[in-house]
């Protein structure tokens, strides 16, 4: 076992060594979107030291997985194997293979994309079931690992699995983009020394993906690696789009619909205008597209503050799929030099406007560090109103609320800039209105706080003031 080589994964790391030292066997589930590195991960943990280990082969039937699987254990078996004829012959020469291992040595077992294992009347999961249930859950020194990126099935298959393995895994393992602060350590490990404004940029594009980022060329700048890798033709990632879907997701294209739909409106959609948008049924369908996604990390749900939990806002929080939809979609094959030529273009500065929003709902903790309020229990959310003519107030809304345990929430207003942000006379003026339109439309006696989140921080003069606690990118990469 080897962690030294890993870049973040910390918890995930701990947690494999303390499966390690348990003195009973280990089911661990390790599942995630794909490309996250999960079995990257597994790999280098186990220094690709298994007793056996297995990849699922995607879209192959039944008859092609078993072949696989024996070849691969005849070759680390060593013996002749006859072909199963199911998977329940599979699993019992598996359990003859491992019967012969010293008891005395932990036994590490792979199954590596094991969804794309399960196809359609393999009976793959009651095969795997009675393995589990009948034999292996009394070895005391095996540890099974079963990895997936199809998240989908992984949660219903296994972590909420409600048959024989209910209950079964010892260890789940959700594997998450890196964060700023591990993609800045990934970078420089591969001897990419850009700023930090130029690592958020490369952020808000790829995400904190590690396979997109072991794309990028130490010789070229962001802008060289972004038109290589999206805009020059056969680049790596101008076709990821629909492999990515379609490799995770039964029926894909209701998920892309739904993605696309989201990728129209960055600040995010109810259910009824998703259903709108797409055309598809308010029924069980759409709920389960939409917890898949959910539950794979494509999307986020946010709620709306002083409202009840039905009354949810989908937003696309995957950062290469809302890359791909805006820009590679419809300027893929036009210009190889899309990126670079479009630096100072006043769309671009609007879309990075846009995203480092996302950017910082995805580091909540940084912020909260920032702020002193680590252990103080919050709940975000986020507000507005079309305001009331009658009265005289216009509306306002509100991207990022903070609503912390002791009587404060922080109003959070996040611009990304080149420079110190400046609030002028006009902004002053947004601000005010917002604190007041909050408070009378909530009636909140709450102390209310401008919180700025910016790059640079905000530039010090006569409207400042109004800006109770600043964040900074730099504190949006502490660990």
């Amino acid at each position: 076992m080897d962690s030294k080589t890993i870049i973040g994964r910390t918890y995930e790391c701990e947690r494999l060594s303390d499966c390690m030292n348990e003195d009973s066997a280990q089911l661990i589930v390790v599942y995630g979107r794909r490309r996250v590195g999960k079995t990257y991960l597994i790999n280098e943990f186990f220094d690709n030291r298994f007793a056996f280990k297995v990849t699922g082969a995607y879209d192959q039937d039944k008859e092609y997985q078993l072949r696989n699987f024996t070849t691969e254990l005849k070759r680390q078996s060593g013996i002749h194997l006859e072909a199963p004829r199911d998977w329940v012959e599979a699993f019992d020469a598996l359990r003859d293979y491992l019967e012969e291992k010293p008891l005395e040595e932990k036994q590490v077992v792979f199954f590596d994309e094991m969804p794309w294992l399960d196809t359609r009347k393999s009976g793959f999961l009651p095969a795997f079931e009675w393995f589990w249930n009948n034999w292996a859950s009394a070895r005391k020194n095996l540890v099974f690992i079963v990895c997936g990126s199809a998240t989908s099935w992984m949660v219903e298959n296994l972590s909420e699995n409600k048959g024989g393995l209910f209950n079964r895994q010892t260890c789940r393992l959700y594997l998450e983009p890196f964060k700023l602060h591990e993609v800045e350590q990934y970078l420089r490990s591969r001897d990419i020394m850009w700023s930090r404004y130029e690592i958020a940029e490369c952020y808000m594009i790829m995400g904190g993906i590690p396979y997109y980022l072991s794309l990028l060329n130490n010789r070229y700048s962001l802008n060289q690696n972004i038109d290589r890798l999206f805009f020059k033709k056969k680049g790596e990632l101008w076709d990821e789009f629909e492999h990515l879907y379609r490799t995770l997701f039964t029926n894909s294209e209701n998920y892309i619909k739904v993605v696309e739909a989201l990728a129209g409106k960055t600040s995010g959609l109810t259910r009824n205008e998703i259903v709108q948008k797409t055309g598809l049924g308010s029924n069980g369908t759409l709920t389960k597209v939409l917890n898949n996604l959910l539950a794979s990390g494509f999307i986020r749900v946010s709620g709306f503050y002083g409202k009840e939990k039905k009354n949810m806002l989908y937003q696309l929080s995957d950062y290469y799929s809302a890359f791909y939809l805006r820009y590679v979609k419809d300027h893929y094959g036009r210009d190889e030099h899309f990126w670079s030529n479009s630096t100072d273009n006043p769309t671009r500065r609007a879309w990075a406007g846009l995203v480092f929003e996302q950017l910082c709902k995805d580091h909540i903790p940084q912020i909260k560090h920032k702020l002193g309020i680590s252990g103080v229990l919050t709940e975000e959310s986020i507000w507005y109103t079309r305001g009331d003519e009658e009265l005289g107030i216009s509306g306002a809304q509100i991207d990022l609320l903070i609503e912390r345990r002791d009587h404060v929430i922080n109003i959070c207003e996040m611009k990304y800039s080149i420079n110190e942000f400046v609030i002028d006379k006009a902004y002053d003026m947004v601000l005010r209105n917002k604190l007041e339109t909050f408070r009378r439309f909530t009636n909140n006696k709450k102390t209310l706080q401008i919180t700025m989140i910016t790059t640079y921080g905000v530039k010090k003069n006569m409207y400042s003031g109004l800006a109770g606690s600043q964040v900074i990118l730099d504190d949006l990469f502490h660990e």
